[in-house]
């Protein structure tokens, strides 16, 4: 296993960002090499994710993560094995690819191009629909949907020409953007601001469920999501409706009394194939699916969102998860 970037080789000023003095005396005097992880991530992800847990267990397998300064270049920093990155913008895409050229030795999590890929919902979910995998387990396909880019008053018309039910759901065609609206009839759909994506909505109990993909880890939590919508309130109802984020942390149903035909979690074999396949396409390894069961039914899935570095802080056991999957990285080379 090779593993370069000794903590001697790291000054100070670099190191005071993530543990204190004295762990830091520590780790110079054992003169052991560490799994170096070079992060550049927003605050507020750094806040959920380098949670003090994380970084207490990854320093005892070896691993140490350094803060990547954004305004000097990046081959002037590390050296790195990892380098893990959930940043906007042509810029950083462009100094992370012209990077991973010249340092071919490190692993870049995960390239720029497959993500931006997965934060456009107008092709996020063409792989997905284009899997044509064994049903013995179940069922996997995605919502109809419909792009709109522009003039919100032919959306109605457009709707009728593709023939789309009622109600849909409607999502910003950036998928940086996580609100939603439901539209319950046709000429309200004017009211949507472009551009954005509409859904097909489907009744699933209101359950969730979240698939998260550590490269070869998955772990499924439960999610209270949008109610089901009967043809008398679609009826009653004309209208759009918003919604904030709905998947949060707040939102668990992990521990609710559930009718077993809406909380029991998709079989673990389906989900398997279902994250391979998808690792192989989408050319990602962190990951997580959106996924609903169809209510009435017991083996008929739909994937409806695909986000890439979510939310980990929220899923169990995540730090043990993570740190063996990043010293895997290190072990393959």
């Amino acid at each position: 296993m090779r593993m370069k970037g000794e903590v001697a080789g790291y000054n100070r000023r670099e190191m005071e960002d993530n543990y204190t003095e004295e762990n830091q005396k520590e780790m110079v005097q054992s003169n052991k090499k560490f799994v170096v992880v070079g992060y550049a991530l927003t605050s507020k992800k750094v806040k959920s994710f380098l949670q003090p847990k994380l970084e207490s267990l990854a320093r005892t397998k070896g691993i140490l993560f350094v803060a990547i300064d954004q305004s000097k270049p990046l081959s002037d920093q590390g050296p790195f094995d990892i380098v893990l990155h959930k940043l906007a913008g042509s810029k950083w895409r462009r100094i992370l690819e012209e990077y991973r050229l010249t340092h071919p030795e490190v692993t870049v999590l995960d390239p720029p191009d497959a993500i931006q890929h997965v934060y456009n919902r107008e092709y996020m979910l063409e792989d997905v629909a284009d899997l044509n995998l064994p049903d013995s387990y179940g069922k996997v396909g995605v919502p109809r949907q419909l792009v709109i880019e522009k003039d919100s008053s032919s959306i109605p018309d457009a709707v009728n020409k593709a023939g789309l039910r009622l109600p849909l759901v409607a999502k910003p065609l950036a998928a940086t953007s996580h609100e939603l609206s439901l539209a319950y009839d046709k000429f309200s759909l004017q009211m949507l601001e472009p551009p954005l994506v509409l859904q097909e909505f489907i009744n699933h109990g209101g359950i969730l469920f979240k698939v998260y993909i550590v490269g070869e880890a998955i772990k499924v939590v439960r999610r209270f999501s949008l109610p089901d919508v009967s043809k008398r309130e679609l009826s009653k109802k004309p209208g759009v409706f918003r919604f904030p984020r709905v998947s949060c942390a707040a939102a668990s149903a992990d521990e609710a009394d559930l009718d077993p035909c809406v909380g029991e979690l998709p079989p673990r074999p389906l989900l398997e194939r279902l994250a391979k396949e998808l690792r192989r396409r989408m050319g990602l390894r962190l990951f997580n699916l959106d996924i609903i069961r169809e209510l009435g039914t017991k083996d008929r899935y739909y994937v409806i969102d695909i986000n890439y570095f979510p939310g980990y802080g929220k899923m169990p056991e995540y730090e043990h998860i993570f740190t063996d999957f990043l010293l895997s990285l290190v072990k393959q080379k």
